[in-house]
């Protein structure tokens, strides 16, 4: 089960880093990207980003160093709940795709939060 959680955080790291990165550093590439950024404002967007760049930092960085371990399974919960209202968000803008990858990133961040805290925690 560690083996699976690891690899689950370490491709929700990969995916809400470079997600967190566009949407916090590069706005010019996050609107031209996703067509949500040009109807919210931009410290929004950058806040969003901000917040999965240290979420997925947050999923690896404890575990490999050894420090903070706990902070894991609340990253992984935080992360869940910002998909949990991106997805509310996309259903108001019939976002059939960026729903299901909402979904999908939540079920998997879900995961890590539950085997984290109780089945195999740091």
């Amino acid at each position: 089960m560690n083996v699976a959680l690891w690899i689950v955080q370490v491709v929700l790291a990969a995916m809400f880093l470079y997600a967190g990165i566009t949407k916090a550093f590069q706005y010019e590439k996050a609107k031209e990207k996703m067509a949500w950024v040009k109807d919210v404002s931009k410290g929004l967007v950058i806040f969003i980003g901000v917040a999965e760049l240290l979420g997925g930092l947050a999923l690896l960085l404890p575990g490999l160093f050894g420090f903070w371990q706990a902070l894991v399974p609340l990253a992984a919960l935080g992360l869940a709940i910002i998909m949990l209202l991106a997805a509310g968000f996309h259903v108001k803008r019939k976002e059939n795709q960026a729903i299901i990858t909402n979904v999908v990133l939540l079920v998997l961040a879900a995961f890590v939060a539950y085997g984290r805290w109780f089945v195999v925690p740091h």
